[in-house]
């Protein structure tokens, strides 16, 4: 039978309206999304990176409904139950090395975390509830992932940092463009946030925080990219870091109209690896080449395909931009042989062939002709199965040595003084003579040279109470020579410990000269002292201090790529929107003054042997019947006489 004209018309009619409300009003994806991408990149101290990928992305609530069938659950609740807004979450062990694998790029920006735990969060609830909704999200987290983020609780433990954390809903054209949002102005309590930060340096991470991780994803561990992840291949690496990133448009108080729709989710895990298998090629020094690698030499394991709930899955080879540059050099050498053509190149060997390679350029290069800078090659993992696994490799021909870009200051932190009483925490910063010019904005450059020329930095801090900063000491050195705070520090923000109340935090901007090759900041702090009860196990190991929090705002760690279709995946998107430069110090170790806990255990020792001897004696005399032992002894002494007699 066919369809009546009268019904035709009405689908048309239907049809049309809906192609028009699409054209006026922003269409909403009504659809769960999940990707998987997993990026591989030679490190210059034959190490080699990886980094794994997952966006699972939510639609609104209103439009979508409560049931989902890629998003994880757990997610969801915690995003309605506290409101959360921007959340996220790592778990780090080791210390990213930021001389030798880079500081200048989105991927160590975003994912070089401090050793431990770090959790921070943007809440959409009234100001006077933000305190008692982090104490619960804490809980909430601790039971989920199995670590201690529940002693985070303590308003002894976090801070509201002010400017150094800039969500993501700020400062971004599809995100809120208002830092109001951010900072609060309470009249009668004075600048306030919605922002929490918190950190715990010295909690262990393994498989325990690993594994709930892993059951967030779709297809967990059993098939895709994430069935790579061998626990021992993963554990034996020089840096570990596992991310949880949640961005929710679910809550719109102050009725933004550019935001986020739905929930979007990103898990992250970024290894540092040690090549096992090494490999070369004629009679070339061992010593001179990188350690060759492929996919089953790093996890023990080939990819033999992707998850089937994924839309899409890439597996990404990266050779950074001064890599590059010594590859086009060596080329242009030796031969005149196109540089990504193939899989064939003067220097290295791909043993798959790539089905995409992305070109790194910018505005400002394309214009003056300058160089492009790194190169990514793509495997779509949709083309490989159990009879054709991907096991994507690089094998050296030639001896290269390159390094990683780096950020404008390395930065470190040390202790000076001795003795358990008083003590001085110092943040040196040492300039990276790389930097021939400063980046200042969109396709613009600044001379180091040029007067009135200055980097701009943010100092973030959180110090225990029990470690009392004194900050009228504070001190800044410029290329050694003391300089003024006023000529240096633009602005300051700090809040004295109160004991067992809350932490010590230091939040500064600086300004320094371009041309500056060093500098240091000072401040000195004295030990307070601990109850018996507050002391960890290990307290002659001493007590750990967050690692210090520092961004350079003036500077972005963005890429632009030739190719438009790589704004379709997650991971190169990413790379697209602007991440500031940021970095983290060390870790420190402040011991501080414990008793002799092992008076107490000898006190009660001799106590108790005391008391013994005491009860001992006092019950033998209580329980001692004279007549009856002198009746006895008598009765013992006549049968004695009489067997002599007998005898």
């Amino acid at each position: 039978m066919g369809i009546e004209p009268r019904r035709i018309k009405l689908l048309l009619i239907l049809a049309i309206a809906a192609i028009f409300h699409c054209t006026s009003v922003r269409c909403i994806h009504t659809e769960e999304e999940f990707t998987e991408e997993l990026l591989l990149k030679p490190l210059p101290d034959r190490k080699v990176l990886a980094h794994f990928h997952f966006t699972n992305s939510l639609p609104p609530t209103k439009v979508h409904g409560r049931h989902h069938r890629l998003f994880p659950k757990a997610i969801y609740q915690l995003v309605q139950k506290f409101s959360i807004r921007e959340m996220e979450l790592s778990f780090t062990q080791g210390r990213w090395d930021y001389e030798r694998w880079g500081g200048f790029d989105p991927l160590s920006s975003a994912n070089a975390k401090p050793p431990g735990v770090e959790l921070w969060a943007l809440f959409d609830v009234p100001i006077d509830q933000i305190d008692a909704t982090w104490r619960n999200l804490t809980h909430a987290l601790s039971g989920l992932f199995c670590a201690s983020i529940n002693f985070l609780e303590s308003s002894a433990t976090y801070a509201s940092p002010h400017w150094s954390f800039r969500p993501s809903l700020v400062n971004d054209d599809h995100k809120i463009n208002d830092a109001e949002h951010i900072i609060n102005y309470d009249k009668t309590k004075g600048p306030s946030s919605r922002l929490r930060y918190g950190s715990l340096p010295r909690e262990a991470v393994c498989t325990e925080n690993l594994t709930p991780w892993l059951k967030l994803l779709p297809c967990r561990d059993k098939a895709g990219l994430a069935a790579l992840m061998d626990r021992p291949s993963i554990y034996r690496g020089f840096y570990h870091s596992q991310r949880l990133y949640v961005l929710s448009s679910e809550f719109n108080s102050e009725k933004t109209e550019k935001q986020h729709e739905g929930i979007m989710l990103q898990q992250t895990l970024t290894l540092v690896l040690q090549p096992s298998n090494v490999q070369t090629t004629g009679n070339i020094n061992k010593q001179a080449l990188q350690p060759s690698w492929s996919i089953s030499s790093l996890f023990g394991r080939e990819l033999i395909g992707q998850c089937l709930l994924a839309k899409s899955s890439s597996v990404f080879l990266e050779l950074e931009r001064t890599l590059v540059e010594k590859l086009e050099s060596a080329r242009k050498d030796n031969t005149n042989t196109s540089l990504v053509v193939g899989t064939n190149y003067p220097s290295f060997h791909l043993n798959t062939v790539p089905d995409r390679v992305l070109k790194e350029t910018t505005v400002s290069e394309s214009m003056s002709g300058m160089p492009d800078g790194s190169i990514m090659f793509e495997f779509l993992v949709d083309k490989y199965n159990e009879s054709h696994p991907l096991n994507v490799g690089l094998t050296w021909k030639a001896p290269v040595v390159w390094l990683s870009l780096l950020a404008p200051f390395r930065a470190n932190r040390f202790l000076m003084g001795s003795g358990n009483a008083r003590g001085s925490i110092v943040i040196s910063l040492k300039a990276d003579k790389s930097h021939k010019k400063i980046w200042v904005d969109d396709g613009v450059y600044a001379l180091p040279g040029v007067a009135g020329c200055h980097i701009s930095l943010l100092v973030f801090q959180v110090v225990p109470w029990y470690v009392r900063l004194y900050f009228h000491t504070f001190q800044v050195f410029i290329d050694g020579q003391p300089r003024p705070i006023w000529d240096v520090v633009k602005k300051m923000q700090i809040s004295p410990a109160e004991d067992r109340k809350s932490p010590g935090v230091m939040e500064i901007e600086l300004e320094i000269p371009c041309n500056t090759s060093s500098a240091a900041l000072i401040v000195n702090f004295d030990k307070g002292f601990l109850r018996i009860d507050e002391y960890p196990p290990d307290a002659n190991q001493g007590f750990d201090l967050p690692s210090a929090h520092i961004s350079f705002p003036g500077f972005q760690a963005n890429r632009y790529y030739l190719k438009e279709e790589s704004f379709t995946s997650p991971l190169l998107l990413g790379f697209l929107s602007k991440s500031t430069v940021q970095l983290y110090t060390e870790v420190l170790l402040v011991p501080l003054a414990t008793p002799d806990f092992s008076m107490p255990y000898n006190v009660i020792t001799l106590t108790c042997t005391v008391l013994a001897l005491y009860f001992g004696s006092l019950l033998n005399v209580l329980r001692r019947r004279i007549g009856e032992e002198e009746r006895y002894l008598k009765s013992k002494d006549c049968d004695t006489f009489q067997k002599i007699g007998w005898k």
